[in-house]
């Protein structure tokens, strides 16, 4: 009798491990490479990396990108720094999410905004890719627009014609000072994601 008790609960325990809804799978978007590291389109990654930083976890090296996991109060919580460059983000999105059963409602892809003032967080379940090319690439892999998206504004101070050498461009010393404080609150912002749901989230960091 006691090996069959024990057989269920093992079961169960099985069974909480491998629901998909206590799976979260948070994409940072960015390119590799060391001339890449420190400018405003990494932002993702840069993100990606605090959080490693505060939770304790370390990336590998993996199929299509970077892997890290965290658990946080019963949730495993799944970060992909994809390696296929910006244009090609949904490739490795698609997989990692495939493979680890993720839901489309668990998925949080984090980018840089030039529409938002540097540092400004914006939450958002759905929406156009307003010219990104790694939200262009993620909508047409998905073949939907309703995902869940954080963006970090990096602002728009850059002459017509200079968006490329801007978001490539590397963040100035007034940014530089500012920036940690703004990657912990986008480190929370996540973290509430997971814990307290995209409404919340919404309510609690938008604008901030």
């Amino acid at each position: 009798m006691f090996s069959y008790i024990k057989s269920l609960f093992s079961t169960r325990k099985i069974i909480l491990e491998e629901d998909p809804m206590k799976k979260y799978l948070i994409v940072g978007l960015g390119n590799i490479g060391s001339e890449y590291t420190e400018t405003r389109h990494n932002i993702g990654f840069k993100i990606l990396d605090q959080l490693a930083a505060t939770e304790e976890f370390t990336f590998a090296t993996q199929k299509l990108g970077a892997i890290g996991t965290f658990k946080i109060k019963g949730r495993t919580v799944i970060c992909l720094k994809p390696s296929t460059y910006m244009n090609l983000s949904g490739k490795a999105l698609k997989y990692w999410a495939e493979k680890e059963n993720i839901p489309q409602e668990n998925l949080l892809v984090i980018t840089d905004d030039l529409n938002l003032s540097f540092g400004t967080l914006r939450l958002k379940t759905k929406g156009s890719d307003g010219g990104h090319n790694g939200l262009k690439d993620i909508q047409n892999v998905l073949q939907s627009a309703n995902y869940n998206r954080l963006r970090f504004g990096v602002g728009a101070e850059f002459a017509k014609g200079r968006q490329v050498d801007y978001v490539l461009g590397e963040w100035n010393e007034e940014e530089k000072s500012k920036l940690k404080e703004r990657l912990d609150r986008s480190c929370m912002a996540i973290k509430s994601f997971v814990l307290a749901g995209v409404k919340n989230t919404m309510n609690e960091y938008n604008g901030t």
